[in-house]
């Protein structure tokens, strides 16, 4: 319902959102029980990664406290309604030469069914000039901050045949 996870990230303040959001290493569903909520305690504070910097979540916290979360939020509550925006490209298959590359732990990796459309030949067929797909093992979904030195390498190496 618009409002209680809103209410719940304003409980435990934006920093340990953003802290909680960049530092997620399970790949299963993004569940926040009502009953415990994050289940953050002073007692167990979130140890940042080396790729995150106090620095960075200070940024990204302060963006969502002065704007909040319900717009990014929004986004996904109107999945349901906003499907048919995207109708006119039912069917359509993206044409250009593409690598695609994602991370083991990322939590939209293990949505049912996406590994199954990546990898069994969905994907393939959507995108015809599809030439490799990577998956960066122990990366969730910031794979670009998470592992930039071999996201960069593969980006490189894939520029380079052009």
């Amino acid at each position: 319902e618009p409002g209680e996870i809103e209410a719940e990230f304003a409980r435990v303040g934006a920093e340990t959102v953003i802290k909680k959001l960049h530092t997620l290493r399970d790949p299963g569903p993004l569940m926040i029980p009502k009953e415990t909520g994050f289940g953050i305690s002073p007692d167990n504070p979130i140890t940042l990664p080396s790729w995150l910097t106090q620095e960075d979540v200070n940024y990204f916290a302060g963006k969502f406290e002065k704007g909040g979360f319900t717009g990014g939020l929004n986004y996904y509550r109107a999945f349901d309604l906003t499907w048919e925006l995207t109708a006119p490209w039912t069917n359509a298959q993206v044409n250009v030469p593409v690598k695609f590359i994602v991370g083991d732990l990322d939590l939209v990796y293990h949505f049912p069914g996406a590994k199954e459309y990546i990898h069994g030949g969905a994907f393939k067929r959507d995108v015809p000039l599809l030439e490799e797909v990577i998956v960066l093992e122990g990366v969730a979904h910031f794979i670009q901050q998470e592992s930039p030195t071999e996201v960069s390498e593969h980006i490189l190496d894939y520029i380079q045949k052009f």
